[in-house]
């Protein structure tokens, strides 16, 4: 038998209807996009405020290639730590609130850096079991004692608390759930953070820029200051547009992770047109809060009209908006029956989801407009009824 019969592997996947393809992308982001040549009205991007096209990001993102060049070419210790770098992160302390901010070039690794450097052998972890793989991964990479507690359940991660007697000891959430759009517990967990000597890290890749007075994230609709969550990690690629990620605290995190982050060390500094590009998203985010208003109301119109139609949403207020479909072959077909009406929605299958809980992650825009999220449940119903006429024969 061959050990390395990888399209035996990918029949298997396959079979279980889990198999990926790719969309082949030919315009830019936005509420409707062209994919494989056709127009689709788009639910499935992140471009939660839509600054991904924005002309004021573009222009900004094209001034500065023409003084500053395209690529990073060396990472942040050697030379590539660009003006506009650590313009962006003063930037970004100042936006969250936080004394310090410190750039990575994606969300993954800004988590695998922060984890790894402040975590070891001799210290514990405790994640909730529904944080990004991003969370996990660096989790059970750093060596310390790996404790998954039940999602949301500030009662089974104190009892977990109670059983370590680590050096360190590290609580680690996401703020909003990426597949489940909903919200941390972050007061209880500040709380019991505290109670336990422990350092509290909140992942707000999906709240920065759409939650809060003035979109700084879960933090802020929580009220909860630098001292509360002393390690906060948001990403630049979603809400804000661009992409790359950073991480805000204190000075002296920051310089930890600069010196002993291997992520932030070993790699090439994001180019400096995209942290350029950053500042004018930042800009935009701090003037137009209409934006967030918008998203808002669609959000609460989406729900609402997905109610009075019989759909079962979960219980999410977040631009994310999942309906679970529990099954792998009815997601796929519900996506098939969307597109087939000329709208995109990401099915999500095993790994990203646990299974049995398979579903449409259908993701709201400000970009959107109230007719295109009108369509968007018709689509839906549709689609509903579609399946479960299959299912039935």
């Amino acid at each position: 038998m061959n050990a390395f019969n990888l399209t035996s592997t990918l029949d298997e996947w396959d079979k279980k209807h889990l198999y990926r393809h790719r969309h082949i992308l030919e315009s830019h982001q936005g509420p409707v996009i062209q994919v494989d040549g056709k127009h689709y009205l788009n639910f499935c991007s992140n471009d939660y405020l839509g600054l991904a096209s924005h002309p004021e990001v573009i222009a900004t993102f094209q001034q500065a290639a023409n003084l500053y060049g395209v690529g990073g070419g060396a990472s942040h210790l050697v030379v590539g730590h660009h003006r506009l770098h650590h313009e962006l992160e003063e930037r970004l302390a100042e936006f969250t609130g936080r004394p310090s901010a410190v750039l990575f070039s994606s969300g993954y690794m800004a988590n695998m850096g922060v984890i790894t450097a402040l975590l070891g052998k001799k210290d514990a972890i405790f994640e909730d079991r529904l944080n990004h793989a991003s969370l996990l991964d660096a989790g059970r990479l750093s060596g310390a004692r790996f404790h998954r507690y039940l999602h949301c359940n500030v009662n089974n991660l104190q009892e977990r608390l109670l059983e370590t007697t680590a050096r360190r000891k590290m609580i680690v959430t996401d703020g909003v759930f990426s597949m489940d759009g909903n919200c941390a517990p972050l007061t209880e967990l500040v709380q019991l953070a505290k109670q336990n000597h422990a350092w509290l890290m909140v992942d707000d890749a999906h709240g920065l820029g759409v939650l809060g007075e003035t979109g700084a994230g879960s933090t802020e609709a929580c009220q909860l200051s630098a001292e509360d969550v002393p390690v906060l990690m948001g990403t630049l690629g979603k809400a804000l547009g661009t992409m790359g990620a950073f991480v805000a605290g204190s000075k002296a995190l920051t310089e930890t992770l600069i010196q002993f982050a291997r992520t932030y060390m070993f790699t090439t500094a994001l180019p400096p047109a995209v942290a350029a590009a950053t500042l004018t998203s930042l800009k935009l985010v701090a003037q137009q809060s209409w934006r967030r208003e918008k998203l808002t109301a669609l959000i609460t119109r989406f729900r609402k009209a997905a109610k009075a139609s019989g759909l079962s949403l979960m219980p999410s207020l977040t631009a994310i908006q999942p309906l679970l479909t529990d099954k792998p072959e009815a997601a796929m077909a519900m996506h098939q029956a969307l597109k087939s009406q000329g709208i995109l929605v990401s099915a999500i299958r095993p790994p990203s989801v646990p299974t049995n809980a398979c579903r449409l992650r259908i993701t709201l825009s400000a970009a959107h407009t109230e007719a295109q999220v009108d369509r968007l449940i018709e689509a839906l119903i549709y689609a509903h009824h579609h399946v479960i006429q299959e299912e039935v024969l």
